[in-house]
């Protein structure tokens, strides 16, 4: 929490844009959308059949048909007593018309139609307004969905004002490193961390840009934070830690670095980081895989959603009942890789983190309180969903 409190103070909201609205699916409303008419914006037919007038909804009845009303395309008489108009669904009703007589309810015979069984009076008519009047509104700030979407459209608005994207330089370092689809050396690694923080980040609406594997020497490194000016926000990945060949805390020293925090009581993600380099955001994420991933959804999701003008939450978290018995965890909060199935949290066996097979097959991360203790199948624990904004 405390951790979370200081990235947060590290952020602030983005400028606004417009865009039309085709292009505003999953980007954060920043102002907004006003309702310039109603919906339905005419009282209008729920169903096909017949618009007469309620005192007309007799059974026995029979009416004179005196035109049609397909949906687009209002009829442009009135319905007086005794009369009736052939409507089909969503179009206007006509004026003097009050009820709509649904087809199955009505035998006809060239221009006479009978009334079977008519429905109560004002059936199957849609009122003006009912969904929303002019001057609804569409409130923000929200990520849109497709549902907000479909309503922004039938508020009648070709363009929306969302917060601009935010930029996100993501530096990995390390000589054991080499990128996907490279031929690796016997001692080398595939570097993972920063193609899954990439696809974190575009998933949450920000724009990553994936630098150059940064080395371990001092140079390098000290390019790879010059390509990364600009950006909104720095993710270092490795090289936090304590060893020896760590180098991103001393370089970003020697340039600059105003560092918030350093080491997280958490497991896995402990070697932490975060400050401002020369103004720009900085987090320094674990250089293990698993360890970087869930720090992502930890913090970094957090930080990003404050860029893009959401208010500034820790990770959802929810509960559900333990499918099987939990030892003790040790003095660190602990995230473990975890599945929802069937209403009940099952907890994998295997935790290093290392082992990205077991996050890929995660859909929560389980939260374990420090020296939270043993856990009995059936208790309740809290996790934190890995596949929803």
């Amino acid at each position: 929490d405390e951790a979370l409190d200081s990235l947060f103070a590290l952020v602030s909201p983005l400028e606004t844009e417009t865009v039309a609205l085709r292009e505003a699916a999953g980007r954060v409303l920043a102002a907004p959308v006003v309702a310039q008419r109603a919906q339905p914006p005419f009282d209008a037919s729920s169903m096909d059949g017949y618009a007469i007038r309620s005192e007309d909804a007799v059974s026995g009845k029979v009416l004179q048909l005196i035109g049609e009303a397909p949906a687009g395309h209002g009829f442009e008489g009135e319905v007086g007593p005794g009369k009736a108009v052939r409507i089909f669904t969503g179009a206007p009703l006509p004026a003097g018309a009050d009820h709509v007589e649904i087809q199955e309810n009505v035998s006809k015979s060239g221009e006479a139609v009978t009334l079977n069984a008519p429905e109560a009076p004002g059936a199957n008519v849609r009122r003006k307004g009912r969904d929303f009047s002019i001057g609804h509104e569409l409130s923000a700030p929200r990520r849109l969905t497709p549902a907000d979407i479909m309503l922004a459209a039938a508020m009648n608005a070709p363009e929306v004002t969302v917060t601009k994207r935010p930029e996100i330089a993501l530096i990995s370092t390390g000589d054991e490193l080499v990128m996907p689809g490279e031929e690796p050396r016997p001692d080398q690694i595939i570097a993972s961390n920063s193609l899954g923080l990439a696809a974190l980040v575009e998933g949450l609406g920000a724009l990553p840009r994936v630098l150059p594997i940064a080395k371990d020497n001092p140079d390098s490194l000290a390019s790879a934070f010059r390509f990364a000016r600009g950006a909104d926000l720095i993710v270092t990945i490795g090289g936090a830690s304590v060893g020896d060949h760590d180098l991103v805390r001393s370089v970003a020293g020697e340039l600059g670095l105003e560092q918030s925090f350093y080491k997280v009581a958490m497991r896995p993600g402990k070697p932490l980081m975060a400050g401002k380099l020369n103004g720009t955001p900085i987090l320094g994420l674990p250089g293990n895989p698993v360890s970087s991933l869930v720090c992502g959804h930890i913090f970094l999701k957090p930080m990003l959603n404050v860029f893009l003008g959401l208010p500034p939450r820790a990770a959802v978290r929810l509960q559900a009942p333990l499918a099987h018995d939990l030892p003790a965890n040790g003095p660190r909060e602990h995230y473990m890789r975890a599945q929802i199935k069937n209403g009940a949290l099952h907890v994998f066996d295997r935790q290093d983190s290392s082992l990205t097979t077991v996050l890929s097959e995660a859909n929560v991360l389980a939260v374990r309180a420090p020296n939270d203790p043993a856990r009995l199948k059936g208790a309740m624990l809290p996790y934190v969903p890995l596949h929803h904004s």
